[in-house]
């Protein structure tokens, strides 16, 4: 029980130290500027090395599964603790999380054995129960200390110091806990435990002396074997997206936090976990495995669709429901299958358990990794919502109104756009009452007061002698063409108002004579101008200014109503409006299409798990309880006949 227990912590911490990255993907892809193909990529070259890791476990049955589990999970636990904290590029963190995936695969195939071995008298799915704790657990313990706890530090390399630090105490115990038995006593057991597995295989009918002689490999590569690991491990690639992408998946879709998408990974594993003991307990209380295999997996296909037509506005209840309930009926079927793929491959060759899981081993890592390898696939949209969505939505929430207004008021952007900076600030110079008045003058009238500015200033200098003149035409006509006449001028002064006045204006008159002719030369287009002299006179002190805001009048009259929101638009700095032009749109498509290509992958799922069920007719076991109580008997009285036997030759 000692031996089991260390184990089963074991393995717990493996998969907390192989599943921490999980739960921090999100701030890893951003740490590193990782794109999520790159980080999909680590999991897949991972998978496929810890796929021949499994093979190389296939020789525990000759070097000793302890040692494996034991130095495998300190070297870990050390890798966790230093390694990627400390790994300052994508690259480095790669192949540290490679080195793991490797003796993962080691320990994947070790462990199993080692609890078959400490375990008979808890019955084989119950057996197989305590050790698929090993990653259940392991991704309950990720979820549970990374909801409570990434809130509240900082890096992500927290997360895997937590786990290095327990995975470096577990690693100890099993280092000093789980040694290996002194050269007399491993030999003696061996001895007993190779006799005991001859004595099994005669009870089963198997010829000794040819399977003894046959490769190991060979024998374990069989139909029922490879077929029912080939169909395990696509019924599980529910699970491995739980694994891998959930906390992805619940960030994206739904919105929610690091923390709370952690937090719906407390109720998938803990109901996977308490399903998984439970239902071995029963399966061994029934010595039946196909019934519990066939209703977890008819369960685990009508969830998984449930699951799949889940919408971003599905409340978190529901979704813990549907995750927990999916989560017991794999349960239901992962315990017993555990329990009767040994048992198939003991019906072959009993003394080769390590190695027929090895087979299993290969094969589960490495469809995890053909799957990892065709997620980012069918979920291509998940690159740009994870490379840019989070800065993509800090700044559209920063900058919500402003950006808001731009969207609405495109065309208003684009002539605010038009107008120089500072031709913007020439306008705001300009008194509010000014502008409004230049803009009641027709332009032609503002282009004749430019024109004839001069004549126009004259015409305002010498208003009451062009008066005099206007209503005297005649007059001061022949005044002109004779201006000695005194006669004339007597008259000129008369109408000039007499007297000094007269003779005054008079010789303003004449000491201005060509600035009043040029006055009078253009009068018709004077008059054009008349009614808006006052206006004119208005804007006249900021008529440089008018002069230079002038050729934007159209772009800016459209802006005058939004003078504000434009400020307000205009504060956003230029880095935030330039990402967003470059990245708003591919994530504002990239979010639209994910939620179907995750429905995508979600439906290839269900297609692993309906490929599961007829390969349960492959492997060995009863439908029935009285007929397998019935062989059951029948198998422990053969193996006491062969006991008998033996005893009989010995004695």
């Amino acid at each position: 029980m000692w031996y089991l227990a260390i184990v089963v912590a074991a393995t717990i911490v493996l998969y907390y130290e192989l599943y921490i990255g999980g739960a921090v993907s999100p701030k890893i892809l951003t740490g590193y500027g990782m794109t999520f193909p790159f980080y999909v990529y680590i999991s897949v070259v991972g998978n496929a090395v810890g796929a021949f890791g499994s093979l190389l476990a296939g020789l525990g049955d000759r070097w000793g599964r302890a040692n494996l589990t034991a130095y495998g999970l300190v070297l870990t636990a050390l890798l966790a603790l230093f390694g990627i904290p400390n790994a300052g590029d994508k690259w480095s963190f790669a192949i540290l999380s490679v080195i793991i995936g490797l003796v993962e695969g080691v320990i994947l195939v070790a462990t199993p054995a080692l609890v078959r071995d400490f375990s008979p008298q808890l019955g084989r799915a119950s057996a197989m129960g305590f050790w698929t704790l090993g990653p259940v657990i392991g991704s309950l313990v990720v979820a549970v200390v990374s909801t409570n706890t990434v809130n509240h530090l900082g890096a992500w390399q927290d997360q895997y110091i937590i786990c290095g630090v327990v995975g470096l105490i577990v690693g100890v115990v099993a280092l000093f806990g789980l040694r290996e038995l002194s050269p007399q006593l491993r030999d003696q057991l061996m001895v007993s435990m190779h006799d005991r597995a001859l004595i099994e295989a005669k009870a089963r009918g198997i010829n000794v002396e040819e399977a003894m002689g046959r490769s190991h490999w060979r024998q374990m590569i069989r139909p029922d074997i490879v077929g029912s690991a080939f169909a395990i491990s696509v019924f599980l690639l529910i699970y491995y997206a739980a694994v891998g992408f959930f906390t992805i998946y619940f960030t994206t879709i739904f919105g929610y936090s690091l923390s709370k998408a952690n937090s719906i990974g407390n109720w998938f594993w803990a109901f996977d976990a308490g399903v998984l003991i439970i239902t071995g307990i029963i399966s061994d209380r029934f010595r039946v495995r196909k019934p519990f295999m066939v209703i977890g997996g008819i369960g685990a296909i009508v969830m998984t669709i449930v699951f799949a037509n889940l919408g971003s506005t599905t409340s978190y209840g529901t979704i813990v429901a549907v995750i927990s309930v999916l989560a017991a009926f794999l349960a239901i079927a992962y315990a017993p299958w555990m329990a009767s793929f040994t048992e198939t491959i003991e019906k072959h060759n009993p003394a080769l358990i390590a190695t027929g899981l090895a087979v299993w081993g290969w094969i589960i890592r490495v469809v995890v990794a053909l799957s990892a390898l065709f997620v980012p696939i069918v979920v291509g949209s998940i690159t740009p919502v994870i490379t840019y969505g989070a800065q993509v939505q800090a700044y559209a929430t920063q900058y919500a109104a402003p950006l808001a207004f731009a969207q609405a008021h495109p065309d208003v952007v684009a002539d605010a756009q038009k107008v120089p900076p500072s031709v913007i600030a020439t306008a705001t110079a300009i008194p509010p009452n000014v502008t409004a008045t230049a803009a009641k003058i027709p332009a032609n009238v503002i282009a004749t007061a430019t024109t004839y500015s001069t004549q126009l200033a004259n015409a305002q200098k010498f208003q009451p002698e062009l008066a005099v003149i206007q209503a005297n035409p005649a007059l001061f006509a022949k005044l002109q063409a004779d201006p000695t006449n005194k006669a004339l001028q007597a008259q000129a002064v008369a109408a000039l108002g007499g007297g000094a006045k007269g003779a005054a204006a008079l010789a303003t008159i004449g000491a201005n004579a060509a600035a009043i002719a040029g006055v009078i030369a253009v009068g018709p287009q004077l008059q054009t101008v008349a009614p808006y002299a006052a206006d004119l006179q208005t804007i006249a002190p900021y008529s440089a200014q008018l002069k230079t805001i002038a050729p934007y009048s159209a772009e800016l009259t459209a802006m005058a109503p939004y003078s504000a929101q434009l400020t307000a638009l205009s504060k956003v700095p230029a880095a935030a409006l330039t990402y967003l032009q470059e990245h708003g749109t591919q994530v504002q498509t990239a979010a639209a299409a994910e939620p179907g290509q995750w429905k995508n992958w979600w439906w290839v799922c269900v297609g692993g798990e309906i490929l599961f069920l007829p390969f349960i007719f492959m492997m060995t076991g009863r439908w029935s309880p009285r007929k397998a109580k019935q062989d059951a008997d029948e198998h422990e009285a053969k193996v006491a006949a062969e006991l008998a036997a033996l005893e009989k030759a010995n004695a």
